[in-house]
């Protein structure tokens, strides 16, 4: 349930957030009838039970759930404001929710709307709390119960260096709700959290293959408010969180919270400030907090730098140093306002929502071109260069959605890339040649199975078609595309479409003009039909099945009495219930272009049509759909294999163009482009 607040910043503003709560209701309505009835709120959407916390274990040691008026005397939610140093790693491999964490406590106003800080255990106190995070492109307003797991009374997971403060304990259990158990916080990038704390835009560096002014890049985006993290890759899982002789932890995500240059022996020496979410084990090397470099820089330079240099997990290193140990940077740009040139810019931005379904698009990468052609396609259009410029700056941004939540399912986070193309100047979804012939002219820089995938890029002006994919083919997944551009850029989704183009059948031939197979089809007729002279729809199934299962070249299973009812619905012009000897000529020439068009797209002459072929078919027989309607007709009529039988077939088109003419019937004035709802409703009656 969407309701409005205001901002912390007290810009007067407001933005919508939803409400996470089953029943739809609000914070505030919680902790007021929690008030009223003298009750401490306990959360039926993540109660205090061992599902909560594990989905593929169980519980290994025996958890108590407490409330912080039960761990200490006088809990407080924040004390003397939020801090990175309220951050310390538990017993869950979190580290890089908390390196997020230590990151957003640099920046006020966003912590302020993240952890609202009119929350105490004082007055109005009713054992509830809430948090506002973003997931794919809203704003949730997530209320969590103040019961957290411990043993012999201390905090399992996160936990604040002060035992009486507990916001941060709080946030991560608000975190945990929200992608359904706390194991399901095991293991990620520090930009996922960055992102759900920000709504920001993230961007990837490798230090080993960085630009040249990657310290400027990193300056500017602390001193614009990003928020960044930074890793050592490990080569095996053995080195997880395996500590170097420098005090480095691999595999293990830090935050960085400071970039400066310092005057040193006459000469500027570039620093990075790293924090370590464990709250200790820090670096040892050159400008650690100990070493004897500071002894010659000016005091105040130092104490400014130094104000703080306890075992609290944050230390200095120089920055050749930072880029010889550490491998990957990880930038959350608060708006997607651009790092590498002077200024802030406010972004145009175009955004999609879209499926990877088995059978219909989900295609995989270039590597597969038989199915590629059939992802999701996106048309960006660029038409005005940056300022001052002849080059177009993108970004793009593919994120995949629930995938956290999925975990206790048996799923996982599917690797994911995109590729960019120039684009024709047709509108209409690219076929397989399309990109058999024509290379990308952009890309991700690899497939990675993250949440999210961007990158930045200069194009020069012109129209782009956009492909998000799985790196496999026939992987699901739910999926957004943000696309960034410095000046306004139009976007659609390709073949998002509904159109028929069926023209009337012609006229059969009079009796004494008939042909050879025109006198052998009446024939066949007069004997199937009988005294009444007309086919029901039990003796077109008899007469379809006899002649359909001769066919060597298809496979054929038999059709159903439903698809013969279905065909005489669409030919019976007189509203008979039967098909007269004309209605069943016209029908019989239908069927031999529907045979010939399964033959063309039964492309490994299997006798069986590819589902992703089905597009294709539909568009050669004047039926053009849409994703979601392709998605339908993949679930409905494909067999495990993704392929799609004769009778199948056959069933699927008829029943097409039977919806297609009953709602041009209805629709006459809107001309054969198709409203979608309409599509679905009659795709339901119809048991497509």
């Amino acid at each position: 349930m969407p309701y409005s607040v205001n901002l912390p910043s007290g810009s007067g503003q407001a933005t919508l957030v939803n409400s996470t709560q089953a029943d739809g209701k609000t914070y505030e309505q919680l902790r007021l009838e929690c008030l009223q009835k003298g009750k401490l709120f306990e959360d039926p959407d993540f109660p205090a039970v061992g599902d909560s916390l594990f989905f593929s274990q169980r519980v290994p040691v025996n958890f108590e759930w407490k409330r912080p008026g039960e761990i200490c005397k006088d809990p407080k939610f924040i004390t003397g404001g939020a801090t990175r140093t309220d951050i310390c790693q538990g017993q869950l491999g979190d580290c890089w929710l908390l390196a997020a964490i230590a990151s957003l406590t640099l920046h006020e106003e966003t912590l302020k709307r993240v952890v609202p800080h009119d929350q105490s255990f004082d007055r109005g106190y009713a054992g509830i709390f809430h948090f506002q995070l973003w997931q794919h492109n809203k704003w949730l307003d997530v209320v969590v119960d103040d019961r957290l797991p411990c043993v012999r009374n201390n905090l399992v997971f996160v936990h604040s260096a002060d035992n009486t403060e507990f916001w941060s304990a709080l946030l991560e259990k608000a975190y945990a709700k929200l992608n359904g158990s706390y194991e399901s916080l095991k293991g990620g990038s520090t930009m996922e959290a960055m992102e759900d704390f920000t709504g920001g835009v993230g961007e990837m560096y490798e230090t080993k293959n960085a630009p040249t002014n990657l310290f400027l890049i990193l300056k500017k985006a602390v001193e614009r408010g990003s928020m960044l993290g930074c890793s050592i890759d490990i080569t095996s899982s053995a080195e997880s969180e395996a500590q170097t002789t420098t005090g480095l932890v691999k595999g293990h995500a830090y935050s960085i919270t400071g970039v400066e240059e310092v005057n040193y022996r006459g000469a500027k020496v570039q620093l990075i400030r790293v924090r370590n979410p464990w709250g200790q084990v820090e670096w040892n090397g050159p400008w650690s907090d100990n070493s004897r470099e500071w002894s010659a820089i000016d005091s105040s330079e130092k104490n400014r730098l130094l104000h703080n240099s306890l075992d609290d997990g944050e230390f200095w290193m120089e920055f050749g140093d930072f880029k010889a140990n550490y491998d990957k940077i990880e930038i959350c740009n608060l708006t997607p306002d651009s790092l590498s040139d002077d200024g802030s810019k406010k972004w145009e931005v175009n955004l999609f929502e879209g499926n990877w379904i088995r059978g219909s698009t989900a295609g995989g990468c270039r590597n597969y071109i038989d199915t590629f052609w059939t992802n999701p396609q996106f048309k960006l259009r660029l038409d005005h260069p940056d300022d001052g410029d002849k080059m177009c700056s993108v970004i793009v941004a593919l994120l995949q959605k629930n995938r956290r939540r999925l975990r206790k399912e048996g799923l996982d986070m599917e690797t994911i890339g995109f590729a960019i193309y120039e684009a024709p100047d047709d509108q209409d979804h690219q076929g397989k040649d399309f990109f058999r012939y024509n290379g990308s002219k952009a890309r991700s820089r690899s497939y990675i199975n993250m949440r999210e995938v961007s990158e930045r890029f200069r194009l020069p002006p012109g129209n782009y078609l956009l492909v998000p994919t799985t790196f496999q083919p026939h992987h699901e997944a739910d999926f957004l595309i943000r696309i960034f551009s410095e000046n306004k850029a139009g976007a659609i989704e390709m073949g998002n479409t509904i159109t028929a183009d069926l023209p009337e059948p012609p006229k059969p031939n009079p009796p004494e003009e008939e042909t050879d197979e025109e006198k052998g089809l009446r024939r066949l007729f007069e004997q199937i039909a009988g005294s009444d002279n007309a086919i029901s729809a039990r003796e077109l199934q008899h007469v379809l099945n006899n002649v359909l299962s001769r066919r060597k070249e298809v496979k054929f299973d038999g059709l159903t009495l439903n698809t013969c009812h279905s065909i005489i619905n669409l030919m019976d012009v007189d509203n008979t219930g039967m098909l007269e000897f004309e209605e069943f000529k016209v029908f019989w020439e239908k069927l031999k272009k529907w045979i010939m068009l399964f033959l063309a797209y039964d492309t490994d002459r299997s006798g069986r049509m590819s589902s992703y072929e089905l597009r294709s078919a539909l568009n050669a027989a004047g039926m053009n759909l849409n994703n979601k309607i392709l998605q339908l007709l993949g679930l409905r009529f494909a067999d495990e294999n993704f392929d799609i039988d004769f009778d199948d077939y056959l069933t699927c088109i008829v029943r097409l163009e039977n919806m297609f003419r009953v709602f041009q019937a209805l629709d006459k004035q809107k001309k054969g482009v198709i409203n979608l709802n309409m599509m679905q409703f009659l795709m339901l009656s119809m048991n497509i």
